[in-house]
């Protein structure tokens, strides 16, 4: 296994160090990188980090291979699926924190599925609670009564600041980001929102307007969005100074609307766009410039709720504001289709004008694992492990970067924090084929991380939230290893 593993990582590493490096050093120092690397390797065999012991084995996997798999995929799904690694992983199975591939092998999860395995994989109680919706009544529609939806909009409700506390249930977070944005033009009249540059919100008709990065934009109709100058600590002309970025968006009010206008849609901490933790002091000064325009500030909590920054249970409390729409997914159901949009009784009144339906939103098996979901995350305290997991992850991860000039930055609260990776620290020049390397590397060792930013040079690491001391320590351990070898 180990000498499997040594050469697999011998090859990606040969291939891709004389693609990093052969124009500056030539193909004879390629070969002398590649010699010392394989010399090392012989070396410290024993000093590859372990996994983590675990108290499970999955069962043998009998199905088809991740070769078979990807040739069905390449010729019945879409050719805008992309997947990550060179060799792309078969997953079969899944435990809390952890991941199995076809072969058995065990992965520790640093992704989870995209911000969205807030208890984790399997976890019990969340799976009785489908199963045991799902053998008395899978789907009926709302226009009968069912307690599971009443539960958990009440439970929900109750997580909430203020006046929030009317729910309407959707399948993802671009269905509620789109909800949120028409009920904000319904309820003020106006057309005009304000969104951030790097931002994500979806991939739909608005939300795609909402979203500021053209890695994710088509040439379609994207009517009625201003994007403001993203408040970015580490690479925004203003630095930590939220009042300066604050000042744009008044501006894009005076010179690029009627004076008025429906709202401000943002994250607190920008997920796909590389885990950017807006600047401090910008999101009072923003939400009262909403509010004098008579807007409505709307706060996406998609990747940033349930617990996940860990000092509190949404990401916008942590800057001190309440929004008067909020919007979920991901970590709302641990894997399950489920979105919700809250909004004061007021504000949810207007879509009563017409009529307004969702098939599925409010479907009995998704709100009973949603309610699952928010009993696990108290009863398992998963909020105080998100801070303080998170926060021995993150000085362990500011201790790497002093180690690596590679390491352009650390960022980020809790359980979702980001590593930009650039080749020049003043230029800030983003590092994307290293990004890669590691990437592959740490997959090799058991890692799996995700990747974001605009420039793909950022890891994400959103585990779930019964992470433990021990992943952090072998996360960032592998991250050490690979680093060391470059």
């Amino acid at each position: 296994m180990v000498h499997g593993f040594i050469s697999s990582w011998g090859r990606v590493f040969s291939e891709t160090k004389c693609s990093l490096r052969r124009g500056q050093f030539g193909r004879r120092r390629c070969f002398s990188l590649v010699a010392h690397k394989a010399e090392l390797d012989k070396n410290n065999v024993d000093s590859v980090p372990k996994l983590p012991p675990f108290d499970y084995s999955p069962p043998p996997y009998t199905g088809p291979s991740a070769v078979d798999i990807l040739s069905k995929r390449k010729e019945y799904l879409s050719p805008s699926m992309f997947y990550f690694y060179q060799k792309p992983l078969n997953v079969v199975d899944g435990r809390m924190q952890y991941l199995f591939d076809e072969n058995g092998r065990r992965y520790l999860d640093a992704f989870g599925g995209i911000a969205t395995l807030s208890c984790g994989h399997c976890h019990p109680d969340v799976v009785d609670a489908i199963v045991n919706q799902t053998k008395r009544l899978q789907h009926s529609t709302i226009l009968y009564l069912n307690n599971a939806i009443a539960d958990f909009a009440e439970a929900l409700a109750n997580k909430l600041p203020g006046n929030l506390k009317v729910v309407f249930f959707t399948n993802s977070g671009t269905e509620a980001n789109e909800l949120a944005m028409m009920i904000a033009r319904l309820y003020t009249g106006c057309h005009d929102i304000i969104s951030l540059r790097n931002a994500y919100h979806g991939n739909a008709a608005g939300t795609m307007g909402a979203t500021a990065q053209s890695n994710w934009k088509f040439n379609v109709i994207q009517s009625g969005v201003h994007h403001a100058i993203n408040p970015d600590p580490y690479r925004g002309v203003f630095g930590s100074e939220g009042e300066k970025y604050a000042k744009d968006v008044q501006d894009l009010i005076q010179f690029g609307t009627s004076g008025n206008i429906a709202g401000f849609i943002s994250e607190a901490i920008q997920g796909v766009g590389g885990i950017i933790e807006l600047a401090p002091g910008y999101m009072p000064a923003v939400y009262s410039t909403i509010k004098k325009a008579g807007g409505l500030c709307i706060a996406d909590e998609v990747q940033a709720g349930f617990a996940r920054t860990g000092s509190h249970f949404w990401g916008f409390e942590n800057h001190g504001v309440v929004p008067d729409i909020v919007t979920m997914a991901k970590g709302i159901g641990n894997g399950i289709p489920l979105g919700a949009v809250v909004t004061t009784p007021e504000i949810a009144e207007v879509l009563t004008r017409r009529s307004y339906f969702n098939t599925f939103g409010g479907n009995p098996v998704c709100t009973a694992a949603g309610l699952a979901v928010l009993k696990v995350i108290e009863k398992e305290k998963l909020q105080e492990n998100a801070h303080v997991v998170g926060s021995h992850l993150k000085e362990r991860l500011t201790a790497l970067k002093d180690k690596y000039d590679l390491i352009g930055d650390v960022r980020g609260r809790g359980l979702m924090l980001g590593v930009e990776l650039v080749t020049d620290h003043k230029l800030k020049t983003p590092a994307k084929l290293e990004t890669l390397h590691i990437m592959e590397q740490l997959k090799e060792i058991g890692v799996l991380v995700g990747k974001g930013g605009f420039y793909g040079n950022v890891f994400r690491m959103t585990p779930p939230l019964c992470f433990t001391k021990e992943d952090a320590d072998f996360l960032v351990d592998a991250m050490d290893y690979t680093m060391g070898k470059m």
